[in-house]
């Protein structure tokens, strides 16, 4: 008998609740504090309890930010450890004869359902796939601020001198910005405009900052993206920024069994929504969003070009499915091709693949 261990993370502690194969409860539940020497301590308990039994998994509530460590921990240890999505859990929790929320109750829930669903992703982190999803992610949020300070910006530049207003995207360029340094710099102003021309310079220099860095890290990516998933590059509509985010949503293509579970993970596999003699299905709205992005990206971009995913869509059209259902079945046919280029170049096929089809 395999024991499940069922984690509950929290920035602070983590709870575990350990069960047989049947769900039962095993002992009492093991509070630790999210630190190194708490992770020990829970690996330690689990493997306890596999010792008495005949091993040990652990199921960890898969939210990344808070379980990043924990998992970290347990693989570099040997571990097994299956990640368990939130609303996996809060359907195990509801259908209990437990009543209320606590984390002893959902580790418990996490266990169960771990028990319950036989397919669960495996954890496991691959240094180059999150380097490219940490850059992405870093590149993104400076993008986020610069658009923040960019916004700022065109009001003070608008108080100042309605003259000054730059072209609507137009301040991504240094050679914008640092025109616009030299304009307010001879500008004359006088009483409260001295301190909104000192702002408005302030926020200049840091949105120049915040370009060339972000600059720098897609550059960076260049070389990721190239090095890692080079075919997924020659893809028609799929650029630098759009594959590293592809790599770094999807990891570890291995951990697919095939390219209907990676277009289910995407959120791009329609849902089945029908019983009895009809078949029907409907818009699944779960699903990596980062992923299904990533897919919508390349299917707008092959639209507008002149090739087989544009012709792909106009059949679409012309069989009277609406834009946006034209677009979503470019999405599913897109998700095969995808994950074949994503798979390692000794594995990819010679042979040219259709863009959408």
């Amino acid at each position: 008998m395999v024991v499940m261990v069922g984690v509950d993370v929290h920035k602070d502690t983590h709870c575990a609740v350990a069960v047989d194969e049947v769900g039962r409860q095993l002992g009492k539940p093991l509070t630790v504090r999210a630190t190194d020497a708490g992770h020990l301590q829970l690996l330690r308990w689990a493997q306890r309890h596999g010792q008495e039994h005949d091993g040990v998994v652990l199921a960890v509530e898969d939210c990344r930010h808070v379980s990043g460590r924990l998992e970290r921990a347990l693989l570099a240890a040997g571990a097994r450890v299956l990640r368990v999505p939130p609303k996996l859990m809060a359907g195990a929790r509801a259908s209990a004869r437990t009543r209320g929320k606590s984390d002893p109750i959902d580790a418990l829930a996490i266990a169960r359902a771990a028990l319950r669903e036989p397919d669960l992703p495996v954890a496991e982190h691959t240094h180059a796939s999150r380097q490219v999803k940490l850059l992405v992610d870093h590149r993104e949020d400076l993008v986020n601020t610069r658009t923040q300070a960019q916004n700022r910006l065109r009001w003070h530049l608008h108080e100042l001198d309605p003259a000054l207003e730059p072209k609507p995207r137009s301040l991504d360029s240094v050679s914008v910005l640092d025109d616009l340094v030299e304009r307010l710099q001879t500008l004359p102003v006088d009483g409260v405009h001295v301190t909104v021309r000192r702002i408005a310079l302030e926020l200049l220099a840091d949105i120049r900052d915040l370009t060339l860095r972000a600059r720098a890290l897609e550059k960076e990516l260049t070389g990721l993206t190239a090095a890692q998933a080079p075919q997924l590059l020659a893809l028609p509509g799929c650029g630098v920024l759009t594959a590293a985010k592809i790599i770094g949503e999807t990891a570890n293509p291995g951990r697919f069994r095939s390219e209907a579970s990676f277009a289910m993970h995407a959120g791009v596999a329609p849902i089945p929504a029908s019983s009895g003699r009809t078949n029907r299905h409907r818009l699944a709205r779960g699903g990596n969003r980062q992923l299904n992005a990533a897919l919508h990206r390349i299917a707008i971009t092959q639209i507008r070009l002149d090739g087989p995913g544009r012709d792909y869509y106009q059949r679409r059209l012309d069989k009277h499915n609406t834009k946006m259902e034209a677009i979503r079945a470019m999405k599913r046919r897109l998700a095969p091709v995808v994950f074949t280029r994503l798979q390692p170049t000794d594995q990819a096929p010679t042979a040219s693949l259709p863009l959408a089809a």
